[in-house]
């Protein structure tokens, strides 16, 4: 996750490999901006289209009903002082509705197109909505293991329990009858297929997440040592750093810490920071959409997140030349390697975290030789003028057309 938007100039980019053939939808249950991985991605991809002069078309629940938006939206903040279970179903089910009724209004329209859906509800979304099989479904796959595992992490429903299950049931559905999936890292392939055999015979492909380049020279005063940017939810783990930050007090250095981002556990951790006498070392920065123009003013880049799918936050993090430190926890080893751009650490003892920091930051040549790493690696592998390109060759390249006849048509629309 990452809380950024990209204000780099994008002068230099050459043209578009092939001009797309069929118009691009993106439908997601999220706002149109906002401050997660998802945001991030959709805003890069479009950006990097649009400045190509290829328009796309973004759909979310809020582009239909909008009179009817507050009222019931708005009732689940205070189901969710009731109950996480009754908040997680009225939050899906709503949203799904009101997606599926804007995507039909915009399927109308069209003939051949092809909707990129950003989760499985957005994907049952438009196989509900579209008009046939001409209209393809591509799914991309953000969500660790299954969109129930995340509902989990964050505490609001219980494992193996009903609301669980019925997340896991739609799943089983829907994800077998897109025409596409794209995956963001190969441990979110692993971790779909672990449980979800049959997403195996869906065309796919594996297609790493990406930003633009950061085009602006570093110079100024530096902000701080350390820098984080992230949602503040539970698996993210931020108390975690902050208890890294303390440790390395204690080992006699008083590290600087800025964090960016907002959320529900910011009261926590405000606490703990107080608590841990940490006021004038850490930072809370708050959402900042220009975040990115920030990051190479710090010497490193620290992420403690014990789940992802992806990590966009390390990602931009690489493209302003930081060194990361970070656990090696799912798909993080696909984005950076132990001892060349990184350094990984424990996620579960921060004095042996923080002794792990500290080496990096002591030692200015290794830091600097990690930064150079972390910024070529980036070019190679996330820029968005190497990536997105594939990216849009998968969506609406020959290699991904429609299976047959297959399609949820009128019989199974709601």
């Amino acid at each position: 996750m990452t809380n950024s938007d990209d204000g780099s100039a994008r002068a230099d980019r050459g043209p578009l490999p092939d001009e797309p053939s069929r118009p691009l939808v993106i439908a997601t249950i999220l706002r149109g901006e906002g401050v997660t991985g998802i945001h991030t991605h959709i805003r890069q991809f479009r950006g990097y289209l649009e400045e190509h002069g290829t328009t796309t078309t973004l759909v979310t629940p809020f582009s239909w009903g909008r009179l009817l938006t507050v009222p019931v939206f708005g009732l689940r903040l205070a189901l969710e002082r009731c109950s996480g279970s009754a908040n997680v179903v009225w939050y899906r089910h709503w949203h799904e509705v009101f997606l599926r009724n804007a995507l039909r209004r915009c399927l109308a329209g069209l003939g051949d197109c092809v909707v990129y859906a950003q989760c499985p509800l957005s994907a049952r979304a438009a196989l509900r909505a579209r008009q046939g099989p001409h209209q393809r479904v591509v799914m991309a796959v953000h969500f660790r293991i299954s969109q129930a595992d995340e509902w989990a992490d964050k505490k609001q429903i219980k494992p193996g329990a009903t609301v669980f299950r019925a997340i896991r049931r739609l799943e089983r559905e829907v994800v077998p009858e897109v025409d596409g999936l794209m995956y963001v890292s190969q441990w979110a392939r692993d971790a779909l297929l672990g449980w979800l055999p049959e997403a195996a015979a869906v065309p796919s492909t594996v297609i790493g997440n990406f930003v633009a380049p950061w085009r602006r020279e570093a110079g100024g005063q530096p902000l701080a040592d350390l820098v984080t940017t992230g949602n503040f939810d539970i698996v993210k783990n931020h108390r975690f750093l902050l208890r890294v930050v303390a440790e390395a007090r204690r080992a006699g250095r008083s590290l600087t810490l800025d964090v960016f981002g907002d959320g529900p556990c910011r009261k926590d951790l405000l606490r703990l920071t107080r608590s841990l006498d940490l006021e004038g070392q850490v930072r809370f920065r708050g959402f900042r959409s220009d975040v990115r123009d920030y990051l190479p003013g710090y010497r490193a880049y620290v992420h403690a997140s014990y789940s992802e799918s992806s990590s966009l936050a390390i990602i931009e993090a690489m493209a302003a030349g930081l060194p990361i430190v970070a656990g090696n926890i799912g798909p993080i080893s696909e984005l950076c390697d132990d001892g060349v751009e990184a350094r990984f650490w424990t996620l579960d003892d921060p004095a042996q975290a923080a002794t792990t920091l500290l080496g990096l930051l002591d030692n200015e040549s290794a830091r600097t030789k990690a930064a150079i790493a972390a910024s070529e690696r980036f070019q190679r592998d996330f820029d968005a003028d190497v990536v997105a390109p594939r990216l849009l060759s998968f969506l609406l390249g020959p290699d991904s057309r429609p299976r047959g006849d297959a399609f949820l048509g009128a019989s199974h629309r709601r």
